[in-house]
């Protein structure tokens, strides 16, 4: 059994661009006369939230206590993801912008398998991501860990201030990064970028060396105390000033990697703010993400399942 710290009274305050991700699950038994592409029944649909808003359903599902601040559409997805999050027992202050369409991913599934995917997204109003940023900074005394959730949609125009904020409160800031401008991220706690976000901020590399070299580099550029990389099947690695620690992959099927991410960087929170050190949280934050693999979908993985995880 993998023994865990008390979560329960840990309290996470997470920022981010939240979505709704949509499924339409169907039978595909042939082709469509009019193009060459699969015809699907639809038999089933079914909605998750997603980005930021599957990072506070996974730091939920893992027995912290959850405040999530996004901008949302005032419409039909920004409702059902409202009413989604609030089952989830996550306390929301989803702004509205009448400007804004809720972003909403669509996946077309057939034989277990994501066939299409369809996007409908804008960008959030000035106004709106102002009132946001006040409404981070009166909520920041109340929590213990920040995750910031860039998901490149326009919701953290002000990340740089919110992660000034936060640690001048004192508060551990965590930050799942997008694009290339990783000056905007600069004195966070940790950012935790993919393989591939990783390459194009820093470049190509040959050995595990050359990547610690690259890691450490942009770590004392940016101000940041740590760095972690997951590295699909290479596992993930830290890095950070008590030198590198790596965990690599755990052995079982892969089912689907959406939404893994957001459940390492949402264990990386919740195990840091009850206690654990990075190595640890790390290690629980690998256990969390071999088991979410094996689920279709954006999921999460409980405390339960955690617990159960076998390395």
């Amino acid at each position: 059994m993998n023994t865990l710290p008390d979560t329960s009274s840990t309290r996470i305050l997470i920022v981010g661009d939240v979505m709704l991700d949509r499924y339409w699950f169907g039978d595909v038994s042939r082709i469509s006369p009019e193009a060459p592409v699969p015809v699907v029944k639809v038999e089933r649909t079914e909605e998750r939230p997603g980005g930021a808003a599957n990072v506070a359903r996974n730091c939920a599902a893992l027995g912290a206590r959850v405040t999530l601040l996004s901008v949302v559409g005032a419409d039909e997805a920004g409702r059902s993801l409202a009413q989604l999050l609030g089952s989830s027992g996550i306390e929301c202050s989803l702004h509205e912008d009448a400007n804004l369409s809720t972003t909403v991913k669509l996946r077309v599934i057939g034989r277990q398998q994501q066939l299409l995917r369809i996007d409908f997204e804008n960008s959030p109003d000035h106004e709106v991501l102002q009132a946001k940023l006040a409404d981070f900074e009166s909520r920041l005394a109340g929590c213990d860990v920040v995750i910031l959730s860039d998901y490149g949609k326009g919701g953290l125009a002000h990340i740089t201030e919110m992660i000034s904020l936060a640690r001048a409160a004192g508060k551990q800031v965590l930050v799942d990064p997008k694009g290339e401008d990783y000056a905007r991220y600069a004195g966070a706690t940790m950012l935790t970028p993919n393989r591939s976000e990783f390459r194009a901020v820093a470049g190509r590399w040959k050995d595990d060396a050359e990547l610690a070299r690259k890691a450490d580099r942009l770590r004392g550029e940016l101000k940041l105390d740590a760095l972690l990389v997951t590295r699909s099947e290479e596992g993930m690695t830290l890095f950070s000033s008590a030198g590198t620690t790596h965990e690599p992959a755990l052995a079982r099927e892969v089912y689907d990697v959406s939404g893994a991410g957001d459940t390492v960087i949402a264990t990386l929170a919740v195990m840091l703010g009850s206690g654990l050190s990075m190595q640890q949280a790390m290690r629980q934050a690998n256990l969390a993400a071999g088991v979410v693999v094996g689920k279709l979908g954006t999921a999460t993985c409980s405390l339960e399942e955690l617990k159960a995880a076998r390395p």
